[in-house]
C-alpha cells in the first residue's frame, strides 16, 4: 500500500491559535440535532446528523473518501461543511492523503482511496478549533445553570417540590434518597439529566442496570437493595452531561481519570522525604515583579501600574472564565509588543508598556468579542499562579451557602492546558533558591 499526502500550508498564524471562521455556526450537540441534516463533501447527498454513518459509508463507496477519527470531532456538521467549501475550491489532492491498493497488484484493480486527517494542519487546526468552540458552549451553558434561579422541579423519588437553585434538589436527592449524580457543579445541561432520569423510571426501567421491571414497587425494591441507586457509568449516553468530557479531545472521563492514576501509581515509589517545595510567585502583568501573595501582586499592579484587576470585574461583570480569558489576553499582547486596548504594535516591550502608561490605556480593554474568544482559555505562561488566585463574585460564592446548599466552586481548568502541546513562552517566575 503505498500513500501521499498532497502538500498543505498552515499560514501564518498567532503565538497560541488563531480563530479559524467557520462556514456555519456551531451547535451543541443535543436530542434536538438528531434529525438536522449533514451533506456529503462532494455531491447533494445528506443524511441525519443521528445516522451519520451511512454518511459516511457513501464517501467510502462513492467517493473513495475517508475520514479518520470521526469519533474525534466535536461538531461534524460544520466540519463537514467547511471542508465541501474547501474541496470546491481546490482539488481533493491539495487535502487529502492518497492512498492505492493492491499497489503490487494488476493496474485494472488497483483503487486509490482519500484520506482526510490532522495529518494535514488544516485539519488538525479545524478539529481543534471545534473542540475549543464547543467547550466554551458548554462552560458558557454551566455558568448559565450555576446562576439560574429560576429553577423549579419535582423531586422524581419523593415528589417533593424544589425551586431556586438546580443544586437544591440534587443535594436533596443525595441526601434524602442515596441518589448522587455529582456534584452540581461537574454537570451540564442538569436539565435534560434528568428528564432522561425520569423517562427511564417512567418506563420502570432501573437506573444502574437498567432492567425493565412490572411496576414500580418491584423497580424501587430492586433499586434498593441492589443499591442500584445510582446511574450506570459505563453508559456513554450520559458523557454529555459532564463538563469533565468536554475538557480533552476525544478523552471520556474514564481516559482522564486513568491517566491521573498512572501517573499517580508511577510516582508511589519515589523517595519524598527529601523534597522541599519552593514558594509560588505569582509575576504583574505588565513587569517581572513576583510576590508569593496575591493582596500583594494586587497592590503593586495598582500602586506602579493603576491596574485595578478587581474594578474591571466588578464594572464588567465578569465571570471566572472570562477573568482567565482577560489575563491571558493581557498577557498575550504584552509579551507581542503590542497595545492591548489599541491593538498599536510596538518594536519592544519596553516601549508597549510606556505607550500603555502614557496613552491612559493601563484601565482601558477593546471590545469584548476581541478578547472573549476560547483561544484564551490557554495560558499564555506555563504555571501562571495569578490565574490560580481568580475567584468568582462574593455574592455568588457565598449565594448557595445561604440557601443550606454546597457552595459553588470553579471549574478546575487546569485539564485545559492538555489542550494545548505546549505553552508559547518561556517561564518567567525565578527558582526563589537562585536569587
Amino acid at each position: 500500500m503505498a500513500a501521499s499526502l498532497g502538500d498543505g500550508t498552515e499560514g501564518q498564524q498567532d503565538c497560541i491559535l488563531e480563530p479559524l471562521f467557520l462556514p456555519d455556526q456551531f451547535a451543541p450537540t443535543s436530542s434536538s440535532d438528531a434529525n438536522k441534516k449533514v451533506t456529503c463533501l462532494l455531491c447533494p447527498e445528506s443524511s441525519p446528523l443521528s445516522d451519520k454513518n451511512s454518511l459516511l459509508k457513501h464517501l467510502v463507496l462513492e467517493h473513495k473518501v475517508v475520514i479518520a477519527d470521526v469519533r474525534l470531532i466535536a461538531d461534524f456538521p460544520s466540519y463537514m461543511l467547511y471542508w465541501a467549501k474547501r474541496f470546491s475550491e481546490s482539488p481533493i489532492t491539495e487535502f487529502c492523503s492518497v492512498i492505492k491498493t493492491n499497489s503490487t497488484g494488476p493496474v485494472e484493480r488497483q483503487e486509490e482511496y482519500f484520506l482526510l486527517c490532522d495529518a494535514l494542519p488544516e485539519d488538525r487546526i479545524l478539529r481543534e478549533q471545534l473542540q475549543q468552540k464547543r467547550l466554551e458552549e458548554v462552560l458558557e451553558q454551566q455558568q448559565k445553570e450555576r446562576d439560574d434561579g429560576d429553577f423549579q422541579r419535582v423531586c422524581m423519588f419523593c415528589n417533593e417540590e424544589f425551586t431556586g437553585n438546580r443544586s437544591s434538589l440534587l443535594n436533596h436527592m443525595a441526601r434524602e434518597h442515596s441518589f448522587s449524580v455529582g456534584l452540581p457543579d461537574n454537570i451540564v445541561y442538569c436539565t435534560e439529566l434528568l428528564d432522561t432520569l425520569e423517562r427511564k423510571l417512567d418506563s420502570l426501567q432501573c437506573l444502574y442496570c437498567e432492567k425493565t421491571f412490572r411496576d414500580k414497587t418491584t423497580l424501587k425494591d430492586h433499586m434498593r437493595k441492589k443499591q442500584h441507586r445510582r446511574i450506570n457509568a459505563t453508559n456513554h449516553d450520559y458523557d454529555r452531561f459532564y463538563v469533565i468530557n468536554y475538557l480533552e479531545l476525544g478523552k471520556t472521563w474514564e481516559e482522564v481519570l486513568s491517566e491521573d492514576d498512572r501517573d499517580i501509581l508511577a510516582d508511589s515509589d519515589d523517595d519524598w522525604s527529601d523534597w522541599q517545595a519552593h514558594p509560588v510567585c505569582a509575576v504583574c502583568l505588565f513587569c517581572e515583579q513576583q510576590s508569593e501573595t496575591m493582596e500583594k501582586i494586587y497592590s503593586h499592579m495598582q500602586e506602579k501600574h493603576e491596574f485595578n484587576l478587581h474594578q474591571l470585574k466588578t464594572q464588567l461583570n465578569l465571570t471566572f472564565y472570562q477573568q482567565v480569558k482577560l489575563v491571558n489576553f493581557i498577557r498575550r499582547e504584552i509579551h507581542q509588543c503590542r497595545c492591548y486596548a489599541c491593538q498599536e504594535k510596538f518594536p519592544s516591550k519596553a516601549e508597549v508598556l510606556g505607550h500603555v502608561a502614557d496613552a491612559g490605556h493601563v484601565m482601558v480593554l477593546p471590545e469584548r468579542s476581541t478578547w472573549d474568544q476560547p483561544q484564551y482559555y490557554f495560558p499564555t505562561y506555563e504555571n501562571d499562579a495569578l490565574l490560580c488566585a481568580l475567584t468568582d463574585s462574593e455574592d455568588e460564592l457565598y449565594e448557595t451557602d445561604q440557601r443550606g446548599a454546597i457552595p459553588v466552586i470553579a471549574e478546575d481548568l487546569s485539564r485545559l492546558e492538555t489542550l494545548k502541546q505546549s505553552s508559547v513562552l518561556k517561564h518567567l517566575v525565578k527558582d526563589r533558591s537562585g536569587l
